[in-house]
C-alpha cells in the first residue's frame, strides 16, 4: 500500500507548540516547468526581509516540496482542496490549529475562497493565519469569515495603507524587542505565533537575528520602511486617494 500523502507538516518551531502548517513558497520565482508565480501579491518592503527566503526555507528539499503544494493548488485547485478537506477529518487535526501558511500568502480569491470553504467543512479544527492580502480578505473573508478562523494583518505591504492601525488586529516587525516596546505594541516573544490572532490588537515581532536582513531593515520597522516605499511610488507631493494610491 502507497504511505498516505500528509498535506500538513511540522516545522520546529509550530512543533513545539502543536500546530499544523501549510506552506507554499515565499513571493516570487519561478517552478520546476518554468512557470513564474507570486504567493505574495501584497508584498512591498517585507519582501527583500523575509525570512522565509532564506536559510532552511531555500534548501532544495525544502523548496521543492513548497513548489510541489503550490503546483497542486495551480493545477487541480478543486482536487487540492478535496484533499485537504479529507485529511482534515482525521483525529489528530480535531481540537488542533493550523497554521494557513508559514511561507506565502493567500495569492488569489479563487484560492482563498478555497480555504475558506475547507475551514467551514473542518468545524473541529481551528485556523489561523498573518496575510498582506488586505483587498482580498475585504471582499472574501471579512464579510463573513468561518467561525474557526482567526487572521492578523502583517504591516510591510502594498496594501498597508487600507489597514486602520487604531483598530484593526496587525503585527509589525522591530529591529529589536526595545523598539517594539517603546512604540507601546507588545512582543509575540516566546508565547508562540498564536497570541497574534488571540492576544492584544498590537503585536510587535523583534526581527530575526540574520545579519544580512538586519543590515537591510537598517534600524527601521516594516512599516516605517513600507511608508518609504509608498512614498517613492506615489512621487513627490502625492498623496493616497480613497485608500489607494
Amino acid at each position: 500500500m502507497t504511505p498516505r500523502r500528509w498535506l500538513l507538516t511540522q516545522n520546529s518551531d509550530l512543533r513545539r507548540q502543536g500546530i499544523w502548517n501549510w506552506s507554499i513558497p515565499a513571493w516570487a520565482g519561478t517552478l520546476p516547468d518554468g512557470r513564474n508565480y507570486n504567493t505574495c501579491p501584497g508584498a512591498g518592503s517585507c519582501a527583500p526581509l523575509c525570512y522565509a527566503r532564506s536559510g532552511s526555507y531555500r534548501f532544495s528539499n525544502v523548496l521543492a516540496a513548497h513548489q510541489r503544494n503550490l503546483m497542486m493548488v495551480l493545477d487541480d485547485l478543486p482536487g487540492w482542496e478535496a484533499q485537504m478537506t479529507a485529511e482534515l477529518q482525521h483525529k489528530r487535526y480535531q481540537d488542533r490549529w493550523v497554521r494557513c501558511h508559514d511561507a506565502g500568502d493567500f495569492f488569489s480569491l479563487e484560492y482563498t475562497r478555497a480555504w475558506l470553504r475547507i475551514m467551514r467543512a473542518s468545524p473541529g479544527v481551528r485556523f489561523y493565519a498573518y496575510t498582506k492580502s488586505v483587498s482580498i480578505f475585504r471582499e472574501a473573508v471579512e464579510p463573513d469569515p468561518p467561525p474557526n478562523f482567526k487572521w492578523v494583518y502583517s504591516l510591510g505591504g502594498r496594501e498597508d495603507h487600507l489597514i486602520d492601525l487604531t483598530v484593526e488586529r496587525h503585527v509589525d516587525i522591530f529591529p529589536d524587542e526595545e523598539s517594539l516596546a517603546e512604540a507601546g505594541y507588545t512582543s509575540r516573544g516566546k508565547e508562540g505565533c498564536l497570541i497574534s490572532v488571540l492576544g492584544p490588537q498590537k503585536i510587535g515581532i523583534a526581527a530575526n537575528n540574520i545579519p544580512h536582513l538586519k543590515r537591510k531593515q537598517a534600524g527601521k520597522r516594516f512599516s516605517a520602511l513600507q511608508k518609504e516605499q509608498d512614498a517613492r511610488r506615489r512621487g513627490p507631493g502625492k498623496q493616497f486617494k480613497n485608500g489607494r494610491p
